[in-house]
């Protein structure tokens, strides 16, 4: 009787719940988006990068409000939002702009499991667009200014029996402020999007022991045969950190050290990472104290090296683990019809991995957006490589090509200078040690773009295990990162050569036509001003254009070209110019023959 009722109540909070949330607008929507469950959303862990056994996932229905950004916390609030949808997304249930004069609320319950009694409980936030600050029981347990980035607190303190109380207020002044937001434009057009504003990444907490392993950066040394790993940890002096390396189950090497010092695991002979073969080796990494673990995470590496070299052509060109290697790839925005920069599930979030795969590309430029974790992972796994972004900022869309245009630099302001070499920093500790991430891009066409040789001489300083593109179609200098990076549309073309550097084509392309509105953004349907720089008349027509700039583009890799990036992966809001449509369920394009075609360019070096 007990497990009947149990159950009955179940379902009621799932009737509940299912009825108290529904996608807003009638925008476009994907298949993963209208079959989405309010109560199990993304309930996959979100940092496999680093994984612990106990966790638990906060998205869901949360209460939301709007209010004038001076006032305090609301007494009432305007209804539910789904976390870890945008307010401006059809699946927050909300879709409603924020604007820069206003703060975006979220309260909800929670309570701590009773097995967790006695640890430190962190809570962590995947991403908030922008600037956040946190609650518990109405005390403040901390602020974070950066919408890419994830941050977490230790709430132990805050803590109380039974129910407790989160609260989290959002500013988000996205175009009209000068903070990193990508393609975010509070007047969508052309090629600018709908802003995203608060939560749009995993909440979720965790419990840990007082002395814990905070965060793991590990580095492959493919010509010495080995593998370091750093821990960061939280710990006593005489606390013990040990690693253990894995091949399919099996201990190949360990190494331990102490005071957070870095362990050299040997690794000869290496199975070693590339698309063709994405081979990951396993990681435990435990924390003891006086004999005893107090702390153990899992991990994985992979061993490979990205770099460059001149060849006996006097030609500089792209090299993985020491061979030449074209790489070849789309231009992938991260934006979504129902979800806008959150995809609706982890399988949707793989999605355009696994496709771009499957077109024959072996690399993807992650354009002006950083991804949750598990889209690392997925590249991880799936051998894709990745060029990724800083989202740009600071100039609004429509100033945003006055430095390309004009040759200058923007003059930022102090303040804008110190965020953006924040939040870069945070992104790359985050990300370095995804193994698939070859390049850091610092700049994309001049927008936003400052102290361009500087930044770029910092990124490769802080990370010298990968290449670097000081502006992808920017403004270019004559030293100063690993590139020289051109944009041309449609048609691929070369109109600068740098014989010391790299020579990469950073976009190209634009191939598409108009599909039935059923697949199209509402704003293109209604206004018609679609972008498609090179416009085709069906999928015959648009493969045939696509063959054509692959031939143009051959005879430009014969001159020096090392790798290309094709626009794009998708259709998005007034973009009709993708591999597939905005809601991912129609191929555009002949995916036999863009494979075939594709596969012949990966393979221009190799013997």
């Amino acid at each position: 009787m007990k497990k009947i009722f149990a159950l009955l109540l179940i379902c009621v909070a799932f009737s509940t719940a299912n009825a108290q949330w529904k996608p807003a607008g009638d925008n476009l929507k994907t298949d993963w988006g209208i079959s989405l469950d309010p109560n199990n959303v993304l309930p996959e862990y979100p940092r496999p990068i680093m994984e612990r056994e106990k966790w638990q996932n906060l998205n869901g229905l949360w209460n939301y409000a709007i209010r004038p950004k001076h006032e305090t916390k609301p007494a009432e609030m305007d209804g539910n939002i789904l976390v870890p949808f945008a307010v401006e997304s059809s699946l927050s249930g909300v879709m409603k702009p924020l604007g820069q004069h206003n703060a975006l609320w979220y309260e909800r319950e929670f309570t701590v499991p009773s097995t967790w009694k006695g640890q430190r409980i962190l809570l962590h936030f995947g991403a908030v667009d922008w600037h956040a600050q946190v609650w518990v029981n109405d005390m403040k347990i901390g602020e974070h200014k950066g919408g890419y980035s994830p941050f977490s607190f230790d709430i132990t303190p805050a803590l109380q029996k039974g129910t407790n109380n989160l609260t989290v207020k959002v500013l988000d002044p996205s175009a009209d402020g000068w903070q990193p937001r990508g393609k975010q434009s509070n007047r969508p057009w052309i090629l600018w999007y709908t802003t995203v504003s608060g939560i749009w990444q995993t909440v979720w907490m965790e419990p840990v022991a007082e002395n814990r392993i905070e965060s793991l950066k590990t580095t492959p040394d493919i010509d010495a045969g080995i593998l370091v790993v750093k821990p960061n940890v939280k710990a006593d002096e005489n606390c013990v950190i040990e690693v253990k390396l894995f091949d399919q189950g099996e201990v190949i090497a360990s190494g331990k050290s102490m005071n957070g010092m870095e362990v050299t695991l040997p690794v000869p002979e290496a199975k070693l990472w590339s698309p063709e073969n994405p081979f990951l080796y396993d990681i435990e990494v435990t924390l003891s104290k006086n004999g005893k673990i107090v702390d153990k995470v899992k991990s994985y590496a992979a061993m490979r090296k990205f770099s460059m070299k001149m060849g006996d052509d006097h030609i500089i060109r792209l090299q993985l683990n020491n061979e030449d290697y074209f790489q070849f790839g789309t231009l992938d925005q991260g934006y979504w019809p129902d979800g806008l920069y959150t995809a609706p599930t982890d399988e949707a979030l793989a999605f355009d991995i696994i496709k771009t795969k499957e077109l024959g590309y072996n690399m993807i430029r992650k354009h002006i957006k950083v991804e949750p974790a598990r889209w690392y992972t997925h590249c991880d796994r799936i051998g894709m490589i990745v060029w990724q972004d800083m989202p740009s900022g600071d100039e609004t869309p429509e100033f945003m090509w006055r430095e390309y245009f004009s040759g200058k630099e923007l003059e930022r302001t102090p303040e804008s200078e110190e965020n953006f070499r924040r939040e870069w920093k945070e992104i790359i500790d985050n990300l370095y040690s995804y193994p698939s991430i070859g390049t850091w891009v610092t700049f994309n066409e001049g927008w936003g773009q400052f102290k361009t040789q500087e930044i770029a001489a910092w990124t490769k300083n802080y990370d010298p295990s990968r290449l670097v593109d000081q502006s992808s179609g920017g403004n270019h200098y004559p030293e100063g990162g690993d590139m020289l990076d051109l944009h041309n549309y449609p048609e691929p073309q070369m109109y600068l050569f740098d014989y010391k550097r790299a020579n990469v084509l950073g976009e190209y392309g634009g191939v598409g036509y108009e599909t039935a509105k059923e697949h199209r953004w509402k704003l293109v349907v209604e206004t018609d001003p679609f972008n498609i720089p090179a416009k085709t008349a069906g999928k015959k027509e648009a493969t045939d254009k696509y063959e054509e700039y692959i031939n143009i583009l051959k005879g430009l890799i014969a001159k020096g070209y090392t790798a290309a990036v094709y626009t794009q992966i998708t259709d998005l809001e007034m973009e009709l110019n993708g591999m597939m449509t905005y809601d991912r369920k129609l191929m555009k394009m002949d995916v036999e023959r863009v494979r075939k075609l594709n596969q012949e360019v990966c393979n221009s070096f190799k013997k």
